[in-house]
């Protein structure tokens, strides 16, 4: 009975993370591509490998795990950021590492399959 309720608990707790970490993809390809045309930056914050093996046109590249470091990089505080990674994970940390910069435009694409 109790591994039953583990695997159910642990079911339930992996559902809810994925919604967490997915609430700031809502962003849609078609508003991410008029953001980006109209000035706004866009941040890739894979690994410097999947950035390698292919990115959108126009992407800057600051590994997640580097971005507290190198907020800077990202420009104007005020300027829009459209972020994106491979699943969403990444890239909901990273909206949540701008905003708590004090970016105020910070706009959450989540996967690079939905650009």
């Amino acid at each position: 009975m109790w591994p039953k309720i583990a695997v159910v608990a642990v079911a339930i707790l992996a559902v809810g993370l994925i919604m967490f970490f997915r609430r700031g993809s809502g962003l849609s390809s078609e508003d991410a591509r008029a953001l980006v045309s109209k000035g706004a930056r866009l941040l890739d914050v894979r690994s410097r490998e999947e950035f390698a093996g292919g990115h959108l046109p126009g992407a800057v590249n600051i590994p997640v795990q580097e971005l507290a470091s190198r907020v800077k990089e990202v420009g104007a505080a005020h300027q829009p950021v459209v972020v994106y990674c491979a699943a969403g994970m990444r890239s909901a940390r990273a909206a949540g590492i701008l905003r708590g910069a004090g970016f105020t435009a910070v706009h959450d694409l989540g996967a690079m399959s939905r650009w």
